[in-house]
């Protein structure tokens, strides 16, 4: 009888409090709320459309998303999010399909984290 192993996909979120606590200061309260909403709504669209892309393997496509979804995400704090962001797009350059389906499973998981503690700060400030 062969013996089955489960695998816990259970990683922290890890977002930067000190980035968001400069787009505050620089910002205000008003505008960095802003900036925060409209980022947090770009990256679903962008998490959204790099799954598209993925199955219809329009790599130039999920490329660009990657991009975006990396540079958004270090905007507000998603250091981890920006680097799952770049390990996909080496997956995708190297056309490792295994690895490529594995970290787009991870930055599914990551994003949406990321997305719901962002979110959740922005309850506990308002």
């Amino acid at each position: 009888m062969a013996q089955i192993s489960t695998f816990s996909c259970d990683e922290p979120v890890n977002l930067d409090p000190d980035r968001i606590v400069v787009l505050y200061a620089e910002l205000g309260q008003v505008a960095a709320e802003r900036v925060l909403s409209a980022a947090m709504e770009d990256l679903a669209v962008h998490l959204v459309a790099i799954q598209m892309a993925v199955l219809d393997r329009q790599e130039q496509v999920i490329l660009r998303g990657l991009d975006e979804l990396g540079r958004l995400a270090r905007q507000v704090g998603m250091r981890v999010l920006s680097q799952v962001a770049r390990d996909l797009a080496d997956c995708v350059t190297r056309e490792d399909t295994v690895a490529q389906a594995a970290v787009l499973a991870r930055l599914v998981r990551i994003g949406d984290r990321s997305l719901t503690a962002v979110w959740d700060l922005q309850d506990m400030r308002g």
